[in-house]
């Protein structure tokens, strides 16, 4: 009698609609990988595009979701503990992942054709789409497993990405310095995983919320060092110092379409991690995460911000490398609302403040990626100084990059830039955090500095003659994707700032 109820708590019905954005991504990486075997060398372009189409087809698989929260692979004794929920967090950072993944792709196909001798396409196409998988994956995940898997499906491909060029000693060095330190980060969040498990006997994140509260006195330590080790490897992804030593170097050496992808996908995994460990599964331990969160956030934003002051617009230093360093800094902004979910009242309304202004940074940052992707193709060590004299040769690409970089910097007409970090700095005065606030605003002010610095150097004077500079149609979608966006948000913030009034959870 016991057996029947047994055998049919183990099968499981899925939903297909609901995990159908990580699915195509997945199954179209398989594909591409095996095409890639039989198609000639001539025909291997057609990888790219088919690569373009699989995202922009699991974006919109997107829509069906909308008109309500879904779980599947759920537990069948009436707990309906899930392991992946697609509700209103998950689709909007399935839609960031995604979306950032596609204008990567638009940008690595006109790169991979221009290097198809040291890149081989197959691979790269399915490392791609694996790591998007994997990205859009983790927002979903709704126990601690799920999410150990999910972030290094993400994070593996993207070792492999970044030292993919043949015989390129600093592209096989960025990789090297990523991969053992995600690996180092990704052991101590394992050890953290497992020492939550030991006191909670659960692993879905609900189930861990309410047990913690209950945990004996005598395992209350091991618990708190449970819940400071799993943040670690969500942490290193984020580029959260003491983090970030890998993020100028791998920028640098890696591919410039890669470079872009982890600016943005890399962080939106780092963090849509992060906001679930910290306000699902562990939010009576706020006294713990929310402390060490507020101190990471202000060391990543000064470091971050001091680095890109470094960059000087000598010949010595990279627009990618001040582009790392100002990711660096920007991931120090979206720490910020994290933090303060541990002191608010009501930790949605923050956590939105977050995602509000990874939506607004995911545009811009790409497209300023896209026009160095553009000056990379006739200046092959895009240094600053390449720069100089931009609107002279290409007046709309300048405008566009001028555009990108005040909305970074917070400055009209980035109007979306400037309400995206009032946001989050109101975020840190309403949970009581005037001391980050303060932090926040001086950084800010820093910022302002390499940004106008690098803008005022597009309207300058050229050193001889301007180079003119073709752009390919890939190249062109991207940039008018990205501008679109970013005056688009600037127009009607409240599309993406609705978020910080209305909360995701």
């Amino acid at each position: 009698m016991s057996a029947q109820p047994l055998a049919e708590s183990l099968v499981q019905s899925v939903d297909w609609l609901a995990i159908a954005p990580p699915a195509i991504a997945a199954v179209v990486a398989l594909g591409v990988l095996v095409a890639d075997l039989f198609l000639p060398e001539a025909r291997k372009a057609v990888l790219g595009w088919v690569s373009v189409a699989a995202l922009a087809a699991a974006a919109l698989m997107l829509l069906p979701l909308l008109d309500g929260d879904r779980g599947t692979f759920c537990r069948q004794d009436g707990t309906r503990a899930c392991s992946y929920t697609a509700d209103h967090f998950t689709l909007v950072v399935q839609f960031l992942v995604l979306g950032g993944a596609l204008l990567a792709a638009l940008l690595s196909v006109n790169d991979l054709h221009d290097d198809r001798r040291r890149v081989p396409p197959g691979e790269f196409w399915f490392l791609l789409l694996s790591s998007a998988a994997g990205a859009a994956l983790l927002p979903a995940a709704r126990d601690l497993a799920t999410l150990i898997v999910a972030l290094e499906v993400a994070s593996l491909p993207a070792f492999a990405l970044v030292g993919i060029r043949l015989g390129d000693k600093r592209s096989s060095e960025a990789a090297l310095k990523f991969f053992l330190s995600s690996v180092t980060a990704t052991a101590v969040s394992l050890l953290g995983v497992s020492f939550v498990y030991a006191t909670t006997g659960t692993l879905y994140l609900t189930e861990v919320a309410q047990r913690l509260t209950h945990v004996d006195g005598q395992l209350h330590t091991l618990a708190q060092t449970g819940v400071v080790l799993t943040l670690v490897g969500f942490a290193f992804k984020t580029a959260a110092v003491p983090f970030h030593l890998w993020v100028p170097d791998t920028y640098a050496g890696a591919p410039l379409p890669v470079a872009a992808y982890l600016s943005v996908v890399g962080k939106a995994v780092g963090f849509s991690g992060l906001i679930l460990v910290t306000v699902v599964a562990f939010p009576s331990y706020a006294d713990v995460w929310g402390p060490a969160l507020a101190v990471l956030a202000a060391l990543t934003m000064t470091v971050g911000n001091a680095g890109a002051l470094r960059q000087r617009a000598t010949r010595a230093y990279s627009a990618v490398r001040l582009l790392a360093w100002s990711s660096v800094g920007q991931a120090g902004y979206l720490l910020v609302p994290i933090a303060a979910a541990g002191y608010a009242e009501d930790p949605g309304r923050a956590i939105g403040s977050t995602v509000a202004y990874a939506l607004m940074y995911a545009a811009v940052n790409l497209g300023a990626f896209a026009v160095a992707a553009l000056v990379g193709r006739t200046r092959t060590g895009n240094r600053i100084t390449d720069y100089r004299g931009l609107y002279a040769s290409n007046p709309v690409t300048a405008l566009l990059l001028a555009f990108f970089l005040l909305c970074l910097a917070g400055l009209p007409p980035g109007v979306i830039g400037l309400f995206a970090k009032v946001t989050v700095f109101s975020a840190a005065v309403d949970a009581g955090l005037g001391w980050l606030a303060v932090v926040m605003a001086v950084n800010v002010v820093i910022a302002l500095v390499y940004y106008l610095r690098w803008t005022a150097l597009l309207f300058r004077t050229p050193e001889g003659e301007p180079a003119g500079h073709r752009v390919p149609a890939p190249l062109t979608a991207a940039l008018a994707l990205t501008g679109v966006a970013g005056v688009a948000l600037s127009g009607a913030p409240q599309l993406v700032l609705r978020f910080a009034t209305t909360g995701l959870f």
